[in-house]
């Protein structure tokens, strides 16, 4: 015979059910973000960030004197898990593996006017190294990419290296890449849709999209 539930155990339960999502959670719901916040968060001096995706796992080491402004966003959107379920939805071989925008149309409405200052380029886009997509001086938000190749001809457009993937590169390597280009230049996804319709618009017409399952910071120095 199951015991009835104490009346004090009743009353949690009944708090834990009424209380606003975010009140249980560490970060702030993605749906309504503190931006002042995201803005105002130091990370540390470098850290590692564990990426577990459907092709397998990798790890990006940051290095925020690299660029500190880079390094503080993705340790913010990282530890709020922003990443979780995103897709690599532009991959071209010989280029880039880039991704960012949220599976959630409410999340992205929520993030677009997230943009955040410039940091000086301070080391080359190479074979490896992490970066944030940037459509003009100070637009970078929460989308990244991946230098397949030494692609220095992106230092002089203002595309600050932040980190560098460090263990798994082979994995990045075996991302998913028949679609080719995006929309309107390539016949892979319309980054506006993706941005209005999310995931669903990317895993009907682009099933074969790798992406994220989890993004979790691993190691931070000084810890």
């Amino acid at each position: 015979m199951i015991a009835p539930m104490p009346n004090s155990l009743k009353v949690y339960a009944v708090l834990l059910v009424l209380l606003p999502l975010g009140a249980c959670m560490k970060t702030p719901p993605l749906v309504a973000p503190d931006l002042v916040r995201a803005s105002a968060t130091v990370g540390p001096d470098s850290f590692v960030v564990h990426v577990r995706g459907s092709k397998g796992e990798f790890d990006i080491k940051v290095h925020r004197d690299w660029a500190p402004r880079g390094a503080d966003r993705f340790y913010y959107l990282t530890r709020a898990h922003y990443y979780d379920g995103v897709r690599f939805f532009r991959a071209v071989d010989n280029f880039v593996a880039q991704f960012g925008i949220n599976g959630d149309p409410a999340v992205n409405a929520a993030w677009k006017s997230s943009a955040f200052p410039d940091d000086s380029v301070r080391r080359s886009n190479v074979r490896g190294t992490v970066s944030f997509a940037t459509g003009g001086p100070n637009t970078r938000t929460v989308q990244l990419f991946i230098n397949y190749k030494d692609n220095a001809r992106l230092d002089p457009r203002g595309f600050a290296v932040f980190g560098q993937v460090v263990t798994g590169m082979s994995v990045v390597d075996s991302l998913y890449k028949g679609y080719g280009e995006g929309a309107p230049r390539g016949k892979g996804p319309d980054q506006d849709r993706i941005e209005k319709e999310g995931n669903a618009y990317l895993i009907k017409d682009f099933p074969l999209l790798d992406f994220i399952i989890t993004a979790r910071v691993t190691e931070a120095w000084p810890k």
